[in-house]
């Protein structure tokens, strides 16, 4: 298989994903802000989930950029991130809807860090076929930020049951420590090709 027509498959699913999110904020019937006052908890998960799914979509591009070879193994790899991305939809409506509830944010973060241990068991797959000296592992190295995001989950998890407000903080600064772009993989493709011209 070529790793276009795997990045299109992951591409369209995590499309499905975002539009099955967004169905679920449904409108209110009456024509005012205070009608929307409710929504507020649902649309802030959604919105959270949203970044969280264009970070892993955004990602997954540049690390199939790095990426010559796609083999069995990395078709499964992939198959098991989605998955776990599949069921974010899930989680974010249960947690818009009981906000503030222990276990649905705890679920939330049960979600997000085997999301993320699935996208480091795809990078280090890749790796593993492609060797030391591949484009991706001089890019990525040992994945830093991608462990500790992990550590985080799992701490954010346990504030749940405790302080719910503080499971729900950790959410936001996963996701801020991934929205600014990860220059590696790029610069490790920029200079493959510079070398090759």
């Amino acid at each position: 298989m070529s790793k276009g027509r795997l990045e299109a498959f992951s591409d369209g699913v995590i499309a499905i994903l975002i539009t099955i999110m967004v169905l679920e904020l449904r409108p209110p019937h009456e024509a005012t802000l205070e009608a929307l006052r409710p929504l507020a908890p649902k649309f802030a998960a959604y919105a959270l989930s949203f970044v969280f799914l264009g970070i892993y979509w955004n990602n997954h591009h540049h690390m199939l950029q790095a990426t010559r070879r796609i083999g069995g193994a990395v078709l499964w790899a992939n198959l098991h991130l989605l998955f776990w991305l599949s069921l974010v939809p899930f989680v974010t409506a249960w947690m818009g809807e009981n906000h503030h509830a222990s276990l649905p944010t705890a679920a939330y973060g049960v979600v997000m860090m085997l999301s993320g241990i699935a996208y480091y068991l795809l990078e280090r797959t890749i790796m593993a076929i492609e060797g030391d000296s591949s484009m991706l592992a001089e890019a990525v190295g040992q994945e830093a930020k991608g462990i500790t995001s992990v550590v985080l989950y799992g701490v954010a998890i346990l504030f749940a049951f405790a302080y719910e407000r503080i499971a729900d903080v950790i959410y936001v600064i996963v996701a801020l420590m991934w929205l600014v772009p990860d220059k590696r993989i790029e610069s490790a493709v920029g200079k493959r090709e510079q070398h090759h011209v």
